[in-house]
């Protein structure tokens, strides 16, 4: 079950491993919208959630997601295994590399490195 969790002060909207899959049918918006209904300003995403198409950066979903939520003022944490994905795609392990070198959005292995950054 969806959770909001204040994670070391930050008020976050954590989603459970099981669920549908946000891609190009299921949305920014979708996004948005849950956490705006939460009052979070942070979304804890499992990797699991997240369509393949996702993954696949010329299909300019994670792009318009990603943008979306930087648009809200919403900060997003993957947390999981994203390593079958990026080994297929150079432009994913760079977007990934970027990302978790700013504030915005992250691509973490597990819920302690989310812990630990937000520390």
């Amino acid at each position: 079950m969806d959770r909001v969790e204040k994670i070391n002060g930050v008020d976050a909207l954590v989603l459970d491993d099981e669920g549908p899959r946000y891609g190009a049918q299921l949305g920014a918006g979708d996004l948005v919208g849950a956490a705006l209904s939460h009052g979070v300003e942070l979304l804890v995403v499992p990797a699991g959630r997240l369509a393949d198409d996702f993954f696949v950066l010329r299909t300019g979903v994670a792009g318009e997601i990603l943008q979306k939520l930087v648009n809200y003022r919403l900060r997003l944490a993957v947390i999981g295994d994203v390593s079958d994905h990026v080994a297929a795609s150079d432009a994913l392990r760079d977007l990934i590399r970027e990302s978790n070198r700013g504030r915005d959005a992250w691509f973490l292995p597990d819920r302690a490195a989310l812990d630990a950054r937000l520390a």
